[in-house]
């Protein structure tokens, strides 16, 4: 008979919050809203460890996975999130020891999307399905990454001032336009909490997270494309800040019914054109919190 060396007993040592694999890619099909999709996945399977066993059966999370991802690809899930759920409730029946069990999927997500000028263009996004799962009770989440473009309002009202200043009979004209300013691309992470009984649209996040940059982005640009969309980005100028209170803005706006305990994370990370460094900000915090 072998050893089984994870399961050791140890004297003196520390629980462990989450041991488990990362980087597990599958196929997993889902159906929803009438739309059949085939995505590859990434999956990221954790348990709690007791302070008394030695190592984890990761094995194991790699056994739930692959019967999850088989099944799913026979009949198609609804949703990610309720797959990562799916995958918590065996992980707990696998790791009899453990008390916690935490699911990650993520995914490219493709959308059809329409530029300034009308043309239709297929934009690439990633969505991540989550859940964590203690002793049964579950929260499942939904998240969205969308890449954007913000442009500056502070270096945009220096040049503003600095061009008051040298063409002085200009000042009412200068004061009117939006003047140039330096551009970053934005990457706007937007993730909820589920509610038992509602559901929330990674479509509809996208949308909540393009409508609070400074402009979307596209992938094939024409020229009078090109001109609006940096037009539109100059006339709408934001900071990190900006962009992280305008979502959870339209997030409220997006979910009147949504009950105050949910849960909301919204990221914005700026990488920035005249700086060697990104710039950052970031809320968690509840829908409740956020209508006080």
């Amino acid at each position: 008979m072998k050893p089984d060396v994870q399961s050791e007993r140890i004297e003196g040592g520390f629980r462990l919050t989450r041991v488990g694999v990362t980087g597990v890619r599958k196929p997993i099909n889902v159906e929803r809203n009438g739309r059949k999709l085939t995505l590859t996945a990434t999956f990221d399977l954790f348990v709690d460890l007791p302070s008394e066993q030695r190592g984890s059966h990761m094995s194991r999370n790699l056994e739930v996975v692959g019967e999850i991802v088989d099944e799913s690809l026979e009949r198609p899930v609804s949703a990610i999130e309720d797959l990562a759920a799916q995958i918590t409730e065996k992980l707990l029946v696998r790791h009899e020891y453990a008390s916690r069990a935490e699911a990650v999927i993520r995914a490219d997500y493709f959308m059809e999307k329409e530029t300034p000028g009308g043309r239709r263009t297929i934009e690439a996004y990633r969505i991540e399905g989550h859940a964590i799962n203690r002793k049964g009770e579950i929260k499942r989440f939904i998240g969205v990454e969308v890449v954007g473009m913000s442009a500056c309002p502070c270096a945009m009202e220096t040049l503003r001032a600095m061009l008051k200043e040298k063409y002085p009979e200009f000042s009412e004209c200068i004061e009117k336009i939006p003047i140039i300013t330096h551009n970053q691309r934005n990457i706007v992470t937007i993730k909820v909490q589920i509610p038992d009984g509602m559901s929330v649209e990674a479509d509809d996040l996208i949308d909540v997270a393009e409508r609070s940059l400074s402009s979307p982005t596209f992938e094939v640009l024409k020229r009078d494309d090109e001109g609006r969309v940096v037009y539109e980005a100059h006339v709408n100028p934001k900071f990190v800040e900006d962009v992280v209170r305008d979502a959870l803005h339209n997030l409220l706006l997006k979910y009147p019914d949504m009950p105050d305990a949910t849960e909301v994370t919204v990221k914005s990370e700026s990488e920035e054109s005249i700086h060697k460094h990104n710039a950052f900000a970031e809320r968690t915090t509840t829908f409740g919190e956020l209508r006080k």
